[in-house]
């Protein structure tokens, strides 16, 4: 080879280089982005589903449990409310760390 295309060789990055360059500049637009709208309504349906797929197994749960063993108690109601409760703790647990993730990725832009 000659040293032109030695020199040439050495100059352009490798396609690896390229590469994380590329994805580079795409992962700080993507940090810089505001949230649309289509964000937030998919948040909405996540902690929306998150709150109620255990309320409805409650339920499902106690109306078997009330078919299964007759009785004074309602397992229904208890198990309907348990599973709220267990879906509402969810979400909120979700919803502080997704909050304490953004919280850390502004503090560390801000660096």
């Amino acid at each position: 080879m000659t040293e032109d295309a030695k020199k040439t060789l050495k100059t352009e990055p490798s396609l690896a280089e390229q590469v994380g360059v590329k994805a580079a500049r795409k992962l700080k637009a993507q940090r810089n982005a505001t949230p649309g709208v289509w964000s937030g309504l998919g948040l909405m349906g996540v902690v929306g589903w998150a709150v109620v797929v255990p309320t409805l197994l409650g339920a499902a749960l106690g109306l078997w449990l009330d078919r299964r063993y007759p009785g004074g108690r309602t397992w229904t109601l208890a198990l309907l409310m348990a599973g709220l409760t267990l879906g509402c703790l969810n979400a909120w647990h979700w919803v502080s760390k997704e909050d304490q993730a953004m919280r850390e990725e502004q503090e560390n832009g801000d660096e």
